[in-house]
């Protein structure tokens, strides 16, 4: 499948601030880590630092949506993809403890990536076969393990679908996080009691008890996602002859940081080495056996 130079221009309704965006994304994701490989449940720190590791994938996702939409070569950027995902898997093992069964998050992304190129190319009906395909690749290929899995890989090709406008983006961001919603509600956060939100007694309660689900919470990263190039305030009728104009534009755009290529691909291995390092200071397990099985596994398939 192939895809024209010309879908390079595709109204993107969101922010494409996507240098900035993945330094934010990182940053989540390394709180989200920490919270896993460093101080673990039912450390006090643990669910606040998932909490804000809550906002990493929609960003990641939504990066991907913007780099499919502008990349001149999908093969070569999911071959990049695939590099990362190789280099990074053994030193995701070691940071997280994780086996080799249990990949990494550039899985998700590539089999996501993969469908959307098929939306993309629409060759031989692609539109149609190449979501359900990623999907199930998805499912087979045990993304959900530590990933996010079928979800994660479905909610890349609905953000992708509803790129054009900023109010579809957040209509589907709020409709997914609700359906996404698992594991135990937060009744506190940074030390904030939310108990009244979830009380029998508010009526509201129901409401807040699914979004205040963990991965529910993936929706404090709409606001970073929609962010607009610029806000526009109503002048008052009286004033508008004066002014000549019907709205004030104040320019709200994120700073344009433009990521070196390898280093955009290079800062989520050197966090997992991070990571090590840190386990390593701290005298935490370091579970090499994992990499021994791995390559054990490896060597029987020959």
């Amino acid at each position: 499948m192939t895809v024209s130079n010309t879908a390079r221009h595709d109204e993107l309704g969101g922010n494409t601030s996507t240098g900035l965006l993945k330094l934010i994304a990182l940053a989540c994701m390394l709180c989200d880590h920490l919270g896993v490989a460093i101080f673990k449940h039912p450390h006090p720190a643990y669910y606040d630092l998932r909490v804000i590791g809550r906002i990493a994938f929609p960003l990641y996702c939504w990066c991907m949506v913007v780099g499919a939409c502008r990349t001149r070569s999908m093969p070569k950027y999911l071959l990049r993809l695939g590099l990362v995902f190789l280099v990074s898997q053994p030193l995701y093992m070691l940071a997280l403890d994780h086996t080799w069964n249990v990949p990494n998050i550039f899985l998700t992304l590539i089999v996501g990536l993969c469908g959307i190129w098929g939306l993309r190319a629409k060759k031989w009906g692609s539109q149609l076969w190449a979501p359900v395909l990623a999907i199930v690749a998805a499912v087979v290929l045990k993304c959900d393990a530590a990933s996010y899995g079928w979800k994660g890989v479905l909610l890349m090709m609905l953000l992708y679908a509803a790129r054009g406008q900023r109010k579809t983006l957040t209509a589907v961001m709020i409709a997914f996080c609700l359906f996404w919603g698992n594991g135990s509600v937060r009744n506190e956060i940074f030390g904030i009691s939310l108990a009244p939100l979830t009380a029998r007694t508010n009526p509201l309660s129901g409401i807040f008890t699914t979004l205040l689900q963990l991965q529910s919470l993936a929706l404090l990263s709409l606001p970073l996602m929609i962010w607009p190039d610029e806000v526009r305030i109503p002048i008052p009728a009286a004033l508008q002859a004066k002014a000549q104009r019907t709205h004030l534009c104040i320019p709200t755009r994120m700073p344009s940081f433009r990521m070196p290529a390898w280093l955009g691909y290079a800062i989520y291995p050197a966090h997992l080495l991070l990571l090590i390092a840190l386990k390593y200071q701290l005298d935490k397990p370091l579970r090499w056996e994992y990499l021994t099985q791995a390559w054990e596994q490896f060597i029987a398939l020959f």
